[in-house]
């Protein structure tokens, strides 16, 4: 399955979440939101992103922006790592990869030799009509959070 591309219609999902929630994509209607996949709660480059977009919280919300972070972890791993870093966000748990799958996330990957499935560091941008607005696949996470934030200005 190939990324979700600019232009494509949500795909339809249901996620748990952290604090024993649950996301739904019909729920995102009406507001824009960020939804970002990372690989594993606690791991550098996934803290640094959670914690740059923690940083922009505010921003995001005066935009009316929801962010909400995907990985494979467990609701509860997200309430620990959210608790260890003072996180801003709603993260949501896809243990199973469905969602992951549905946008085109979950590839082969491959380390020190090793051939694996995993997610690829991507972030969608949904506007408020349930569109997918921007995609940055293969995320860097250097200024990242920022990038998305000025896309998110411009809805």
């Amino acid at each position: 399955m190939s990324v979700l591309e600019e232009g494509s219609t949500l795909p339809p999902f249901s996620i748990e979440t952290d604090g024993g929630g649950q996301i739904v994509a019909e729920d995102l209607h009406g507001s824009p939101a960020v939804i970002y996949f990372y690989p594993k709660d606690n791991t550098p480059g996934c803290t640094k992103e959670a914690i740059a977009f923690t940083e922009k919280a505010e921003e995001f919300a005066k935009l009316g922006v929801r962010v909400i972070g995907i990985s494979p972890d467990s609701p509860a791993k997200h309430d620990k790592f959210i608790a260890k870093y003072e996180l801003n966000l709603t993260l949501g748990a896809d243990p199973e990869h469905e969602v992951a799958e549905a946008f085109g996330v979950w590839v082969e990957k491959s380390m020190y030799g090793r051939k694996y499935m995993g997610v690829e560091r991507s972030t969608f941008l949904v506007d408020a009509t349930g569109k997918i607005a921007k995609v940055w696949p293969k995320v860097k996470v250097a200024g990242h959070a920022e990038e998305v934030l000025e896309a998110a200005s411009q809805l």
